[in-house]
């Protein structure tokens, strides 16, 4: 029986009921009377007669037909069902389609989730989001190699975060090992690059440790063009030697609890860089004795972004905090690149009021949560030396803002907002 030709299945017209045209060895054309042109193998398995779908014509042609009727052959002659098979390689095509990078890295997350702290697993994923998934996100996880992850990364030490791109590394690293043991992929490249990482120096963050040193900081920071609220966070940081990171996802509700006559600004435990078994120690809570200086950042601050959830909101989703980065980039464009951080902040205020008051050593340690290790387990008494405490804000208050502008006339800067009712303005358009 000779077989079908190009031109048949071309000339093949819908009738009224639907028909077969044969080719041969089982491969035969099924018109509708829709008149579609669908390619059929029939075949028979353990006695029983089936049909495999090959395709429609003329996505598939003639001989694409037959070339999948043959490959049917050689899979029944191995004693396998070609329909089986068929159905498990597109199950197995459709896995490998979601075994992107990010899908697996968000299912890693999730599953760590539970036994990490809030702000450390939101601090995870955003960076992945940010600095990973953009890169590397949509490829399967399999095809990801030593030079994919490696360009990734390269990106992030080339803006100056060297120590954000070893995290970076540990993290993917983490995901790769995990993809392994849920049989996803066969290597941790991550792991691979990390002596080709570039060099990260030793020791403290940078900072600007003298006093008139950090005042001329200051002076120019807050000179420098920038968005009102980034200068009132950093000047806010600097008065108040908080962690950055806290201090840029601070809520509103945190200050409304404030006591203006005896502002003390507590930061949550669960806010807290501490040991998830601490997150919900209530006396564990920071406690941070706010100046006169702090307090006129805060009433500024509440005229200009008051409305939202956060003090200091993202500038493009206001229902955001913003980015612990954006303090940084204003404190580089100001000439700091490298020389002062915003973590530095707390060096700043260690070594110029240990050396203006060195027998409040225990107490400095106190304002900056330091605690002795010795007593991390042990009873934490939240409001110990609180009294001085609040001496000692109000020092270096008068200190690092000796003839500084106050925090309103700071709005008065290159960007023209004279007051909060035209940054609500700008805002809003």
């Amino acid at each position: 029986m000779a077989g079908l030709t190009d031109l048949q299945v071309r000339k093949a017209k819908a009738e009224e009921k639907p028909y077969r045209i044969a080719d041969e060895k089982g491969l035969f054309l099924f018109v509708t009377p829709a008149g579609a042109k669908l390619w059929r193998y029939r075949f028979r398995f353990n006695g029983k007669e089936q049909t495999l779908s090959l395709g429609a014509y003329p996505d598939v042609t003639l001989n694409d037909a037959r070339k999948a009727r043959e490959g049917a052959r050689l899979v029944l002659k191995s004693g396998r069902d070609p329909g089986m098979v068929k159905k498990i390689e597109k199950l197995v095509g459709q896995q490998r389609t979601a075994e992107t990078f990010e899908a697996i890295a968000r299912e890693w997350h999730e599953l760590q989730q539970p036994q990490w702290a809030e702000v450390h697993a939101s601090d995870v994923l955003t960076s992945l989001e940010r600095d990973v998934f953009p890169s590397v996100g949509h490829l399967p996880i399999r095809e990801i190699d030593e030079a994919l992850v490696l360009a990734t990364l390269r990106i992030v030490e080339r803006r100056g975060a060297k120590e954000t791109a070893r995290r970076l590394r540990q993290r993917m690293s983490a995901v790769f090992v995990y993809a392994i043991a849920s049989r996803r992929a066969s290597s941790d490249p991550a792991a691979i690059v990390k002596g080709a990482m570039a060099p990260l120096q030793k020791g403290r963050q940078p900072a600007v440790t003298s006093l008139d040193a950090a005042r001329e900081m200051l002076r120019k920071i807050e000179g420098t063009p920038a968005h009102p609220v980034t200068k009132l966070a950093l000047r806010l940081l600097a008065l108040t030697a908080a962690r950055p990171g806290p201090l840029a996802c601070t809520p509103w509700a945190e200050f409304d609890e404030v006591d203006p006559d005896d502002p003390v600004w507590t930061i949550p435990a669960a806010r807290m860089k501490l040991k998830k078994q601490f997150k919900d120690d209530e006396a564990r809570d920071h406690l941070i004795p706010l100046s006169k200086q702090a307090m006129e950042v805060v009433t500024t601050l509440r005229d200009l972004t008051g409305k939202g959830p956060f003090v200091f909101p993202n500038q493009r989703h206001a229902h955001r905090p913003m980015s612990e980065n954006a303090m940084g980039y204003l404190i580089n464009r100001a000439g700091y690149f490298q020389r002062h951080v915003p973590h530095g902040f707390r060096s700043t205020f260690s070594t110029v009021m240990n050396e203006q008051f060195p027998g409040d050593r225990a107490v400095i340690d106190f304002m900056l949560a330091h605690v002795p290790k010795d007593k991390i387990e042990a009873a934490y008494n939240r409001g110990l030396y609180l009294a001085r405490r609040k001496e000692l804000a109000q020092e270096w208050a008068d200190l690092i803002l000796k003839d500084a502008p106050s925090a309103a006339e700071l709005l008065l800067g290159p960007r023209k907002i004279l007051n909060p009712a035209n940054y609500q303005k700008q805002r809003a358009a």
